[in-house]
């Protein structure tokens, strides 16, 4: 599978990351559960600083599940991870409003 195009259910945010981790440390954990596709670690825009949270796209759904039973609640050093399936934007509006209407795309101009 050609980087950066994992599946959806295949990506996991990773969150209570230490500032410090390193994409290379997060290749090792996660290759241990399987083939990793690709790996974001997140930065503030402003500061440049590690926000202490990322995201891990494995190749398979697979490697992904394994990962999470495997990851999730890790001590590493003074912090422990939380390792979950990630969602895209539009699921999280839909469950933090779950009964809003969607939006209509198309408007008429006159």
């Amino acid at each position: 599978m050609p980087r950066g195009k994992a599946t959806m259910n295949n990506k996991l945010l990773i969150d209570n990351l230490a500032p410090t981790t390193t994409y290379q440390e997060l290749m090792d954990l996660f290759s241990g559960y399987g083939n990793v596709a690709e790996i974001n670690l997140t930065v503030d825009r402003l500061s440049g600083r590690p926000r202490g949270s990322g995201f891990v796209s494995m190749a398979t759904p697979e490697g992904a599940r394994a990962a999470i039973l495997g990851l999730d609640g890790l001590a590493m050093g003074t912090h422990t991870l939380s390792v979950k399936v990630a969602e895209s934007p539009r699921e999280r509006r839909a469950e933090s409003h779950p009964n809003r209407q969607p939006r209509r795309t198309s408007r008429l101009l006159y």
